[in-house]
């Protein structure tokens, strides 16, 4: 009896984590698309992709869960150049590209 109410409330926090990371991934996505919109690229393949999690504070020394998300835009159609969004809980950071070349 204990056993299954441990196993539900650790996949209810499992599906929480789950969820809040879903929400969080489609935040990134939206601001890497109206970045690329801003300053005229392309962005490629419309998909952003986790490439790390970790715990850090903010100015006020609050502690959040920093998500670092890549992604892949073009300027002129024949080149790839990386581009990253950075997410402070479901706020973003800040929004960082890869020099690129300018037709």
């Amino acid at each position: 009896m204990l056993n299954d109410i441990i196993l539900i409330v650790f996949m209810c926090l499992l599906y929480g984590y789950w969820h809040n990371a879903q929400k969080a991934k489609e935040v990134a996505l939206k601001a890497a698309i109206a970045h690329c919109r801003l300053i005229d690229v392309q962005m490629l393949d419309d998909y952003v992709a986790l490439s790390s999690v970790r715990l850090k504070r903010d100015r006020l020394q609050k502690l959040w869960l920093q998500r670092s998300f890549v992604f892949e835009f073009s300027s002129t159609g024949n080149e790839r150049y990386n581009g990253k969004v950075l997410l402070m809980g479901r706020r973003v950071d800040s929004v960082y590209m890869d020099p690129y070349r300018i037709e």
